[in-house]
């Protein structure tokens, strides 16, 4: 009756020992019942929420996974201090030291069969008896194997399959028949557009419940339509409840016969495959994790070549190092990886916090917390391959959106203007062991360091106790004379550990009109701009983004999902349109052009608008005399030197060159005190 259960939190081992006849035995094992309750996870009773990662064998210094547990200890107490008490291994079963590890640090695993493929029954095309035969008696030596030891939670058949629906249950059953021990799911986004879920699925992994049922936030093109946030305007308010329980469904996989057949992403390449679907919208009996969330790309760290000591060598970073030497962008390429990973780190936040505030799913898994060497090279960690941190976010800020217990503000839009009211709902979610429910929640607004409002309010379930609320929070934002920025900061009065978050808002001045007198602006550089030119003035230059769109690139707030290289050659592949493939912005924040638009060096919310409604240009062979303001970063494949805002002399004057929409930025504060800014640098006097 007092047994010791394992858990996350109490993570209790017993040692066994069979002796007889002085023939002994001995094995670790602990006490757990792992199990599916509706729309959770539940631990020993408890319930539970998978924060997890993907794990792809990924060791750079020696090419190959550890066999030793101190070596897994390691990693896996790196990922648990950012939060993490999940790891999927793709199409892979780790070795017996990674599940010891995970014994000892708390960790859920849920390994897979090694396959990434179509599963046939027998007498269908493409059915290979051998292969199968291996992969499933693979799945019970994995069960034989590793089936003791408490962290082996789930199992997986592999990810994103095809096959026979009921051939595929028919090697799911029988694995639950041999091993009740664990939960049993058919794979991970499997069926990809035409999603299903089994009698024999003990919970379900996957990107979408039908083509617009999305539960992530980014996505290739290839697998369109995209996530909200590649496509809206950034915010702290997505939820993906409604995808997972929607109140009205309509089945929309995208309305294909089951006899017919569809192009899909498969691997790294693109295959045709039969439109099996479900006769009836898919509405989840089971817990839902969504599936390789996150995959925003940074820029590459060339310092990080030296860190290869072993016989693995970073030969991709070397030729990326070449081509932006090549380029003569070799000079900006820290600035690169620092901004880009700035804006991949806010997305991560916005990413994870949707994820947070779904009350309908069970977890999640990243691919992942730390950077993917192969497939073209995904840099899209938060940590490098080596498990170190990049910089681009600190452990303590990561926590505030990926913990056991959390605080966040749900609001529409990080830019305001005089006048407006600001106001945030606010959230808490707690999957720890200990309570949250009566804990005062202080909520303070500031600018400059100076409190604008302030508020505690003690924390009630609502009306499950995992999901907490703190009523709404509002504040009237002052008249301003200039832009300010300011800090939203919540924390939760827990003496025993610390439950924080915290927002930056954009705040905008009312600009009712902007003085043009001295200013002159062109859509080309016409004989009366040439005039001005001998004359020494200054030119403000704003082509029509559709007569420089044959030498340049769509602007796009987000970066680049997984890796251009791959996802790119699946688009032509599949006739499908290219990613845009940049990484944010990278900005000259103390040219005196932005004196009066004040922002940091990389992409944040306020630059949303003017992003969106400009094209970058490609500026390769014509570099030479132009001072780049603001420097859309691209890709390291593609490599283009790409200006959205630059200068350069010309002739006595001086052009200033914008490839934005002026009509469309006069639309929102932002835009407007932006052009404020610019027209005032550009003024002749």
């Amino acid at each position: 009756e007092d047994a010791r259960l394992w858990s996350e939190f109490s993570p209790d081992l017993y040692d066994i020992h069979v002796d007889v006849d002085g023939d002994r035995f001995c094995q670790k094992a602990g006490l757990r019942e792992f199990s599916a309750d509706r729309d959770k996870f539940r631990i020993n009773g408890r319930k539970t929420f998978l924060r997890g990662k993907h794990d792809g064998m990924v060791f750079p210094k020696t090419g190959y996974a550890p066999t030793d547990l101190q070596s897994w200890l390691d990693v896996m107490g790196i990922s648990r201090s950012y939060g993490i008490n999940h790891y999927r291994f793709h199409t892979c079963c780790p070795p017996d030291a990674a599940f010891e590890a995970a014994d000892m640090l708390g960790i859920f695993l849920e390994p897979q069969l090694p396959f990434w493929g179509t599963l046939s029954a027998p007498g269908e095309d493409k059915y290979h008896p051998e292969e199968q035969a291996f992969l499933i008696e693979e799945g019970y030596r994995m069960l034989r194997h590793f089936g003791n030891h408490p962290s082996f939670c789930m199992m997986s058949l592999g990810n994103e399959l095809w096959g026979n629906i009921e051939h595929i249950s028919g090697i799911l059953r029988a694995y639950k028949d041999f091993d009740s021990r664990r939960l049993y799911t058919q794979g991970s986004n499997n069926f990809q557009w035409f999603p299903n879920i089994n009698p024999e699925d003990d919970f379900f992994v996957g990107v979408r419940l039908s083509n617009d049922r999305l539960i992530r936030g980014s996505y290739a093109m290839c697998d369109a339509p995209q996530g909200h946030i590649q496509t809206e305007k950034p915010s702290a308010s997505h939820n993906y409840d409604s995808a997972v329980a929607p109140q009205d469904v309509s089945f929309s996989a995208g309305n294909v016969p089951a006899d017919q057949t569809v192009q899909i992403q498969f691997g790294t390449e693109a295959k045709t495959v039969k439109a099996v679907h479900a006769d009836s919208p898919l509405v989840p009996n089971v817990p839902v994790v969504t599936h390789e969330i996150g995959q925003y790309e940074t820029y590459p760290d060339f310092s990080e070549i030296n860190k290869y000591t072993g016989p693995l060598k970073a030969r991709n970073l070397q030729l990326f190092k070449k081509k932006a030497e090549q380029k003569g962008l070799l000079p900006l390429a820290d600035k690169f990886f620092k901004a880009s990973g700035k804006l991949s780190a806010a997305c991560y936040k916005e990413e994870l916090e949707s994820v947070f505030r779904s009350k309908r799913l069970a977890g999640f898994q990243l691919l992942d917390l730390q950077d993917f060497p192969g497939q073209g090279t995904a840099l899209v960690g938060i940590l490098n391959a080596f498990m170190e941190s990049k910089g681009s976010v600190s452990r303590e800020d990561w926590l505030c959106s990926c913990s056991d217990s959390m605080i966040m503000a749900e609001f529409s839009s990080y830019v305001l203007e005089s006048g407006e009211t600001f106001s945030a709902k606010i959230l808490a979610v707690n999957f720890s062991d200990k309570p949250l429910s009566g804990k005062n929640v202080s909520c303070t607004l500031s600018i400059d360091g100076k409190v604008l409002s302030h508020r505690e309010t003690p924390l009630s379930p609502d009306p499950d106790e995992n999901y907490l609320c703190a009523g709404t929070f509002t504040a009237e934002i002052p008249e301003l004379s200039a832009p300010k920025k300011a800090s939203f900061e919540l924390s939760v009065n827990c003496p025993d550990r610390s439950i924080t978050n915290s927002y930056d808002l954009w705040l905008y001045p009312k600009v009712t009109g902007i003085d043009l007198d001295g200013v002159f602006i062109f859509h080309a550089l016409t004989d009366e701009a040439q005039s001005l030119l001998r004359q020494g003035k200054t030119v403000l230059l704003a082509p029509p983004l559709d007569s420089i769109k044959e030498r340049s690139l769509e602007g796009a707030y987000c970066t680049d999902f997984w890796c251009y290289p791959m996802f790119s050659s699946i688009s032509r592949s599949m006739g499908k349109p290219l990613p845009v493939g940049t990484m944010g912005l990278l900005i000259d924040n103390s040219h005196p052009a932005l004196s009066r638009f004040p922002s940091e060096f990389y992409s944040t919310p306020q630059w949303w608008e003017i992003v969106t409604h400009s094209r970058s240009e490609i500026l390769d062979e014509n570099q030479t005399d132009k001072t780049v303001i603001v420097r859309t970063i691209d890709n390291f494949d593609r490599c283009h030197s790409l200006g959205l805002l630059y200068e350069y002399p010309c002739k006595n004057g001086k052009v200033v060159t914008l490839n934005a929409d002026i009509a469309e930025l006069s639309t929102s504060p932002e835009g407007r005190q932006f052009l404020l800014s610019l027209t005032d640098y550009c003024r002749n006097k």
